[in-house]
Order: C-alpha cells, then structure tokens, then sequence
C-alpha cells in the first residue's frame, strides 16, 4: 500500500505540473487563461513592483533550497527516498501557481509591435523557447527528472541506478539548453509591459544565480568529468564550438 500511495502521489504531482507548465504559456503571452501576465488586481507601481519581487523571490529560494543535496538528504529522513523528487516538483509547482495567482500586473508600455510579420516572428521565437525547454528535458531523462521514474522502478521494487553523466545533443552546444528555452519564451512578446519586463529580468536573474549553485552541486556529482565538461562548453550562450576531450567525446 505504502508503495501504491507513493506511486499515486508522484504521479498526481506531475498532471498538477504538466497542467501549470500548459498554463505558464498561455500566463506570459495572456491567452487562454482565465489570468494572464498582464491581468490581475491593480496596485500603485511601488506596491506592485514589492509584491512581483517578493513572489520571485519565494519561487527562487524554495526552487534552490530543496535542490541542494543537503537539503535532500535531510528530506528522505521523513519520507521515502523515491517520492523525494515528486515533492520537490509538488512544492516547485504549487508556488508557481501561488505566483501566477498573485503576480501584480503594471500596465506601462515598454514596447508594442503593431507590423504582422514582426509579431508572426516573435511569436515564433516563443514557441520554440518553450519547444527547446521541453525537447531537454527528455534529451536528459523527462521522467527521472519529475520523478516519474523513481515512483515507477520503486513501485516494480527495481533499484533506483545513480544519474550518469551524460551530453546529448543540445548539451553540446550549452549546458543548460533549458534555460535558453524558458528565456527565449519569457523574453519573446511583441507586446512588452512592465510588470512582463520585470518578471522576465528577476526570472532571468534567478536562473543565472541558480545555475551557479546547480553546477557546485554537478561537480560533486560527477567530478572531474563535469569540470572537463564546463569547460569545454558554453553555459547559456551558444559560442565557437571548443573540441571536447576524448573523455567526453563518447557521451550522449
């Protein structure tokens, strides 16, 4: 039965996830959403702007908090080690919900791209941040890293196998192809205001602060194989491709 609840809970956290990931797209360009970007309870720009950072910053510090391996290790003490992930993903999607409920709009025009062919081509670019986030996540392991897998292989009493490092084809050209995604599509609107200025400049902020830390805990991970690797590849900026050592070469 323990397994069986396990099983159930991670796999409700991920519908709640892939829900709120559907809603995130239609929240940034507000379009089939009952609450977009730019929608919501109007507030003097001074009291939007501390409430909008207040929100980044609780995704921010929870997002971070509970990747770090300490934090992991004083988790699985009170649950089981294979739901871990799917809390991670619960918590990380329920406080975007919470973000995406109370997010403050300011309606001040930064820009407006009125012409059709410019608006067809940002358009374009937003779709494909969102394409290039998703198409990472599966070139890694989609379902270990919203912990279908652990609920799966724990409910089957298979051995969970430690993540191997591993480089396939968009990781060759950066190391967090997931964050080019989510940047192309937060930045990408013909119609940019304010408070979407302010959400794509603290959530770009954030990510560089958190692959920062992600990557302390990387080279923990896998060691010298990751420092070879950090240094070989660009970390979210496509750059002149650098030949990779030999020890790398074989990784996909």
């Amino acid at each position: 039965m323990k397994k069986i609840f396990v099983f159930i809970f991670g796999l409700v956290s991920y519908l709640i996830f892939f829900a709120t990931f559907i809603y995130w797209i239609g929240f940034m360009e507000n379009i089939f959403v009952p609450k977009g970007i730019d929608a919501g309870i109007s507030e003097p720009i001074f009291t939007a702007i501390i409430i909008n950072l207040l929100l980044v910053l609780l995704f921010g510090i929870q997002h971070s908090v509970m990747a770090r391996r300490k934090f992991k290790k004083w988790l699985i003490r009170f649950i089981p080690k294979a739901v871990e992930r799917s809390v991670y993903v619960l918590v990380s999607t329920l406080i975007l919900i919470f973000l995406f409920w109370q997010w403050r709009p300011i309606d001040i025009s930064i820009w407006n791209i009125e012409n059709n062919t410019a608006q067809n081509i940002i358009y374009g670019f937003f779709v494909l941040g969102w394409i290039i986030l998703l198409i990472s996540t599966f070139l890694i392991n989609h379902f270990e890293l919203f912990g279908l897998h652990q609920i799966y292989t724990n409910l089957k009493n298979k051995p969970m196998k430690y993540p191997e490092f591993q480089m396939p084809l968009l990781y060759r050209i950066v190391r967090h192809p997931m964050m080019i995604g989510v940047i192309i599509a937060i930045w990408a609107t013909p119609h940019m205001t304010a408070g979407h200025l302010m959400f794509a400049l603290l959530m770009t902020g954030y990510i560089m602060i958190g692959t920062y830390y992600e990557e302390k805990d990387l080279v923990k991970n896998f060691g010298t194989k990751y420092v070879m690797y950090r240094n070989s590849v660009p970390k979210i900026i496509p750059a002149g491709k650098k030949k990779l050592p030999e020890e790398l070469s074989a990784s996909d």
